[in-house]
């Protein structure tokens, strides 16, 4: 994920009065013509062309507190450690401090742990960062209650009726896929033509396979029947007829169902090209399931595969609920182990766990007998990362529109949506001499030429490739009608920017100990209005007050009696205090395994070295920053400073105890252990103050927040690594937004 706009397509220019041909072509969706591949280094944000450092030097219309002159300061302390009451406003002009928090907050839960100048094609499937993409969109994380409920059946019944809708799915499929026409010589990715068949007829029979070779010849006389029928009934139009009588014959008919989709086992039928594979399971055991896995009785694979398919769902779901991300590991964890670590179980694993034993005691087969339920994890794991994928792509795409229908100051107010507007001028202008007929007949066309046309397509795109070798990438949404418009993460790096342009580092979002108040917020007419002089929502203020105002009870309330007995708990009294035990006894192991990191710390281990200080005591100070930040090293305790004094601004490491008492603000005196150059660094790395498991268990038990660390890798390929970082998240920020780097995230 990109963190620029424009990802590596070129930059805009540098700050200055743009020309008419600038302009006009910033207006125009067309992509940079720059090469993708060149990567340009800057020192500075002065230095950088990008049009996030060109906008955060830029003299804004209108000025808040951080973009006030403060040169003559090394840093201005705009209210850091402070209230909310007590923090100027608004730090930028044009924006509201809370929606500038808002910004902020959500970068730092949906920001990837790793920042570098390499191009990152989702190399890696972070589960914690899918659950954050799907919370970008406002949708619920899928419910795991299915497979480990108990009470009521409900659980079992939701698992029946999505298994029963897989078989359905598997069945549905099987048709598809045995009617594909990529796999009768023709439509898809992998062109075969009758030469093909001639050569797949003369290689059979040498083998004495006549079977097969009747079948290739059946499904291409099959192909070539549906596109003279289809553009026929095109030309004459009857499409809708000739549709009619076909499902009118499937349906009454039965022995023209194998005639038009002739059927094949959907394990060996490649769901990419239409050719023949592997089954997944590794042999061809069953004909009816997906995975081709044995079965002692018809359709037992089918049944195995829906309970391992929605078993698979509930696992995937608490693995991004509990934030598994091996890319967050401490960084000796993930290299070497760590035997602390790896003595915590998975605790992922209690959906599948619980479903097995449940299964098991319900008379089914032990999980060693069940031959889908390795191919059917391996296809979702597999499978979830395309579609994470496609989730961020979306959540991208609909925070770039957000952002050119309501642009956020330094962005152009007007450009973009001009853009928009003007794309639809000529479709405003064609629809008002274009008939429906014509519409209807051009849409019915290209459904036909894209469902049949595949030959010309991919003889199509191989000759695009070929001479365009980036030209999907050009014609992608953010590079053409999207251009230049950032997603809420590129947007929040351009305004933390700003405030380092301007030596004021913007605070991060105040930190409040207790619940938010129950009571109503404020509506004003921008939140709650209607047309002409019709009331709100059509009701009286009186009932606008009501169902404002707080009632305990509509939380609790259900639909009905049997989702209430699905989701309260019944463990009962007895349950609680045992479940309190065991919760007071890992407390008491946590207790002793972090006495026990100090004499290990000292007796040289590394694992222990890098967990000292990460978990805080409850009354300790955690106030740092914006130039000092607590930390340790090597297991050290110290501050991490950031001074922009000299000519380079640099980060540096010292354990002077002085520093938290007179700051590290113009000290000459001090003497870091390591300094580095901020345009020097070339990967920022989120890394665990304990691994993911052992923060469940230290969250569970404890109750307290975990202090995380940062590695910090230059370009000379040193490393420096610091822990138990309170306000890692702000020296992060501070960092990838002081230099010039183009950052690219994952």
């Amino acid at each position: 994920m990109s963190l620029e706009q424009g990802d590596n397509l070129p930059a805009a220019a540098a700050p200055g009065e743009p020309s008419a041909g600038d302009i006009v072509k910033d207006f125009l969706p067309i992509p940079n013509t720059t090469s993708l591949d060149e990567h340009e280094t800057a020192n500075s944000l002065e230095e950088a062309r990008t049009l996030s450092h060109s906008l955060a030097v830029e003299e804004p219309e209108t000025k808040g507190a951080a973009q006030e002159g403060h040169e003559a300061e090394d840093v201005a302390d705009l209210g850091w450690n402070e209230k909310q009451d007590a923090i100027p406003a608004p730090l930028l002009g044009g924006m509201d401090n809370s929606e500038l928090w808002v910004l902020i907050r959500r970068f730092n839960k949906v920001s990837p742990k790793e920042v570098g100048p390499v191009v990152c094609d989702w190399s890696h499937l972070m589960t914690d960062m899918a659950q954050a993409n799907v919370s970008r969109q406002g949708v619920l994380q899928a419910s795991t209650g299915g497979v480990g409920s108990q009470h009521s059946g409900r659980g079992g019944v939701l698992a029946r009726q999505i298994a029963s809708q897989h078989r359905a799915i598997l069945h549905d499929g099987y048709h598809r896929a045995s009617c594909n026409p990529e796999a009768c010589c023709t439509p898809t990715r992998v062109e075969r033509s009758e030469e093909d068949c001639r050569v797949l007829h003369s290689k059979y029979t040498s083998n004495h396979d006549t079977g097969c070779v009747s079948s290739l010849e059946i499904h291409c006389l099959t192909w070539r029947g549906f596109v003279q029928v289809y553009f026929l009934a095109w030309a004459l139009d009857f499409i809708v007829p000739v549709l009619c009588a076909v499902v009118i014959a499937l349906v009454v008919y039965p022995p023209c169902r194998g005639i038009l989709f002739p059927p094949a086992p959907i394990a060996l039928v490649s769901s990419s090209s239409g050719g023949v594979q592997k089954p997944k399971s590794g042999v061809l055991g069953s004909h009816d399931s997906a995975t081709g896995a044995p079965e002692n009785h018809k359709g037992e694979a089918v049944e195995q595969e829906a309970s391992n398919f929605y078993n698979s769902i509930a696992s995937i779901a608490l693995t991004g609920a509990t934030g598994k991300h091996p890319q967050a590991e401490p960084a000796h964890n993930a290299e070497n182990g760590d035997p602390a670590e790896d003595a915590v179980p998975d605790p992922t694993t209690v959906a599948v766990v619980a479903a097995e034993a449940k299964d098991v005691a319900a008379g089914g087969a032990p999980p060693s007998h069940d031959k889908t339920k390795v191919p059917v994890e391996t296809a979702m794991w597999t499978k979830m990362r395309p579609i994470m994928h496609g989730v961020a792509e979306v959540c991208d795409t609909w925070e770039r529109f957000g952002n050119a229908l309501s642009p956020t100051p330094p962005f152009p107010q007007n450009l973009y949506r001009l853009r928009i507007a003007a794309l639809l001028v000529p479709l405003l202008l064609a629809s008002l001499f274009v008939t429906s007929y014509a519409v209807v007949k051009g849409t019915t066309f290209g459904l036909g030429f894209g469902f049949f046309g595949d030959p010309i397509i991919s003889r199509g795109l191989a000759l695009l490739d070929r001479k365009f070798p980036h030209w999907q990438k050009l014609l992608e949404l953010r590079n053409t009608i999207l251009k230049g418009i950032p997603t809420n993460a590129q947007l929040t790096l351009t305004l933390l920017r700003i405030g380092e342009a301007n030596k004021a580092p913007l605070p991060p979002p105040p930190r409040v100990a207790g619940p938010p108040p129950d009571k109503p917020a404020a509506i004003t007419s921008e939140e709650l209005r209607a047309t002409a002089s019709e009331p709100p929502l059509n009701a009286t203020h009186e009932e606008l007050e009501e169902a404002m105002e707080h009632d305990p009870r509509t939380a609790q309330e259900t639909g009905g009696s049997d989702i209430d007995a699905a989701k309260t708990p019944r463990h009962g009294r007895k349950g609680s205090k045992l479940l309190n035990f065991f919760k007071n006894t890992t407390k008491g192991a946590v207790k002793t395994t972090i006495g026990a990191d100090n004499v290990r710390a000292m007796a040289g281990s590394h694992h222990a070295r890098d967990r000292l200080g990460a978990l805080p005591k409850p009354t300790a100070d955690k106030r740092s920053g914006p130039v000092e930040f607590k930390a340790r090293y090597n297991g050290a305790r110290g501050n991490v400073y950031i001074t922009t004094k000299a000519t380079i601004p640099a980060v540096a490491f010292s354990t002077d105890k002085t520093i938290e008492k007179i700051g590290a603000q113009e000290r000459e005196d001090l003497h870091p252990i390591w300094s580095v150059a901020v345009g020097d660094i070339k990967d920022l790395k989120k890394i665990g103050g304990y691994g993911w498991k052992a923060k469940l268990v230290v969250g569970w038990s404890m109750g307290r927040e975990v202090a995380d660390g940062l590695e910090i890798t230059t370009r000379m390929g040193e490393t420096h690594r610091i822990t138990a970082v309170p306000l890692r998240d702000e020296l992060f920020n501070r960092l990838i937004a002081m230099g010039g780097q183009k950052w690219e995230a994952w």
